[in-house]
């Protein structure tokens, strides 16, 4: 790219440009603080293609066209991540919750990764599921949902290969069992890992979620990292309706879940809550 371009798509959205934008939508900055290079990029790039000078045409875009505003909070959507990350979490999986639900649903258990992004954390889902059920004669079958906002995150997941740096979680061991080795930093997941795996693309705002009687919700690092309350009461009230009476919802280490939710909700361990 020309270095015109580059300078230009700077100066078309600094921070205080992008604090607007955040404000628009009713977004976190403490969200977005340490991500926001990346995502300040592909704005501008959105704004560039639109032909907007500035922050104010771009928001009177947004305000008049829906459609832009859904490729807006496309561009807006993280996909940092990395397998068995918060290795802790895995750890009161394997230990607590997977024999909970094995034993209360011994035909299915039913799983939802909500904004499951490049599919590190379903994959690291699967593989714990995998290695939990090695002893039993007849496991409980898994219904895995993975789904995301960016359908290009989602097409990511399906190819199922890494560099070197998402899988500093995980063991030799688990480099060994689970992946391939098919570049000098590059890794692919087992295929046969995919077979049981239904992505989706789905706004976690305005859809439903996409099935009810869940047994297990991923909901970390997006709904409650992203958006500022006022907007995500109502979404994260629908994902815990989505839970069946026991069922367990997983959120980011670094996460809370609002004072309005506490009521549906009790403390089970560390970043792992229990519908009452």
């Amino acid at each position: 790219m020309p270095a015109r371009a580059m300078i230009d798509r700077e100066a078309l959205l600094d921070d205080q440009q992008f604090a607007r934008l955040l404000a628009f939508l009713n977004y976190s900055w403490n969200g977005y603080r340490k991500v926001r290079k990346g995502v300040k990029k592909r704005v501008a790039r959105h704004m560039q293609e639109l032909k907007c000078r500035n922050m104010d045409e771009y928001l009177a875009r947004l305000q008049a066209h829906p459609g832009h505003r859904a490729e807006c909070r496309r561009q807006m959507t993280v996909s940092i991540s990395r397998f068995f990350r918060d290795l802790r979490l895995w750890e009161i999986l394997e230990a607590r919750v997977l024999p909970e639900l094995a034993a209360q649903h011994p035909e299915t258990v039913k799983v939802w990764s909500a904004g499951c992004a490049g599919g590190e954390e379903v994959y690291s889902f699967r593989i714990l599921w995998e290695t939990f059920t090695e002893k039993y004669s007849t496991p409980p079958r898994l219904k895995l949902i993975a789904t995301d906002l960016a359908p290009q995150y989602l097409e990511r997941a399906k190819k199922g290969i890494y560099p070197n740096g998402a899988l500093r979680d995980a063991d030799a061991a688990r480099r060994s069992d689970w992946f391939f080795n098919f570049k000098k930093d590059r890794y692919i997941i087992r295929p046969w890992l995919k077979n049981t795996i239904d992505w989706r693309v789905q706004d976690l705002l305005t859809d439903p979620p996409p099935a009810q009687d869940l047994d297990l919700v991923f909901l970390r690092n997006s709904l409650l990292t992203y958006y500022l309350p006022d907007l995500s009461a109502k979404p994260l009230q629908r994902v815990i309706e989505s839970l069946k009476p026991n069922g367990f919802l997983v959120i980011g280490a670094k996460e809370q879940i609002p004072e309005p939710a506490r009521s549906h909700l009790m403390s089970y361990d560390r970043y792992v809550f229990r519908k009452t």
